[in-house]
């Protein structure tokens, strides 16, 4: 093990969703920790933004929407030996569900479920995640609560969770492979400022006792879990909110 076990240095790691929020943030403090990566996201500027902003050499971008088969094969054909696999990309919308349509179904399902699944699975099939490597989805705490308008976004972490704790039986013997998730409350990226704007949903971020929560919390825990600091860490999901998730009514 590494003498110092947060370092990331020698680790190749994939971060999906990197063009902007929480995606962004973990690949540039993972860069800063020692990582070379492999980043990919849907708008090619602001993926290049992110390309500009990482420390040290050897990164590669990838401009890719993971609801593409051919796209997520492009991915893999990029990635590499890797040591961690970070899953970031996500959508959500204000929906009621009375209202939900196959045309939403799809789109949350295929990017926050599917996608993440289809890509873990080629990765795995192709050899590219190493002995001890570490592989990291980004949650909700919508999964485990529930928030209303949101139903679907909720239901398709839900379903990554138990997905991800299913996986970590099939390549921990063998492979070593780590799998966790981390369920984010309320944290300050565009994603939440656009689901604001559409539910006003600023009264309730007051209900986290640490409060709103920055993209730097997030990349930070991912950070350990893709370290050797986490070696003997495996199924579990990190409830990183503020406190959102543990109020007690008296």
């Amino acid at each position: 093990m590494n003498a110092d076990p947060f370092s990331l240095e020698g680790k190749r790691v994939l971060v999906t969703g990197a063009s902007s929020g929480i995606g962004r943030q973990v690949a540039i403090s993972c860069a800063e920790m020692g990582a070379t990566m492999v980043v990919t996201g849907r708008n090619a500027e602001r993926l290049g933004q992110t390309l500009s902003l990482l420390e040290g050499v050897g990164h590669v971008s990838v401009v890719a929407d993971l609801r593409k088969v051919d796209d997520i094969g492009r991915i893999v054909d990029s990635a590499g030996e890797l040591n961690g696999l970070v899953h970031c990309a996500g959508v959500t919308a204000v929906v009621p569900f009375r209202v939900i349509g196959e045309k939403h179904l799809d789109e949350i399902l295929e990017t926050n479920f599917r996608a993440p699944v289809i890509l873990t699975q080629r990765l795995l099939a192709g050899r590219h995640l190493m002995n001890g490597g570490s592989i990291v989805f980004i949650a909700s705490s919508a999964a485990h609560i529930g928030t209303p308008f949101t139903s679907m976004y909720s239901a398709s972490k839900s379903a990554l969770i138990t997905a991800a704790r299913a996986l970590a039986l099939e390549v921990a013997a063998k492979q070593r492979i780590r799998v966790n998730c981390l369920s984010p409350g309320y944290t300050r990226t565009p994603m939440l400022d656009g689901l604001n704007e559409g539910a006003s949903i600023e009264g309730n971020f007051a209900l986290a006792p640490l409060g709103i929560g920055e993209p730097e919390d997030l990349a930070n825990a991912v950070i350990f879990f893709l370290s050797d600091a986490s070696r003997w860490i495996t199924r579990a999901t990190l409830h990183i909110d503020g406190g959102l998730t543990a109020r007690v009514s008296y």
